[in-house]
């Protein structure tokens, strides 16, 4: 692994813990000689991050569609910041720039990036990990509900595996890199006609 790309709000949310989170997030991303790879802006957590790699002497590669540098939010102080027309073409380049895949707290965009990737690597189109950082039991509720899916027959055991949950990045980052891919990718259950 070489790059770590982290999905996160753009808010900083309703604890103090969620920022120290994302600036400790940051560092180890930094002082692990990790690459970080992000959304590209300096608000919330996104710029937390950001600032905190930075500031430990890491590289930062953001990512921002243009209509959101027109809203003047583009974090200015990056190694290199890369502008995009869509969010589509925002994915893709993350996930093309990414070694792995780690969501911090954040909202509807961040389950949104977090688990299209994840899909992805069901479905075979790459063999990366994904990862949630679950800080101060924020991903509790996911993960009951994800077991859920598993024990409701709508998730394969071995799919639902691929997810990883850790208090601490680098507990995390000690799980990718141990990681190892399903052998198979995801197949669908056809009914035999």
């Amino acid at each position: 692994m070489k790059s770590l790309c982290i999905f996160c709000g753009s808010s900083h949310g309703a604890i103090e813990e969620y920022g120290q989170a994302a600036a400790a997030t940051g560092r180890v991303i930094a002082e692990q000689g990790y690459r970080l790879v992000y959304g590209g802006a300096k608000v919330g957590l996104m710029g937390t991050v950001a600032d905190a790699a930075l500031a430990a002497g890491g590289e930062v590669i953001g990512v921002l569609p243009e209509s959101l540098q027109e809203k003047e939010i583009g974090h200015q102080g990056l190694s290199e910041l890369h502008l995009v027309g869509s969010m589509h073409e925002r994915k893709a380049l993350m996930a093309d720039l990414s070694d792995g895949f780690i969501a911090l707290p954040g909202g509807v965009g961040t389950l949104e990036e977090i688990f299209e990737v994840w899909t992805w690597g069901q479905l075979g189109y790459h063999q990366k990990p994904c990862g949630f950082l679950n800080v101060e039991g924020y991903y509790d509720h996911l993960i009951a509900f994800l077991d859920h899916q598993t024990q409701e027959g709508f998730t394969k055991k071995v799919m639902r595996d691929m997810a990883m949950f850790a208090g601490t990045p680098e507990n995390l980052i000690d799980q990718f890199t141990s990681y190892t891919p399903p052998s198979s990718p995801k197949w669908i259950d056809r009914e035999e006609t």
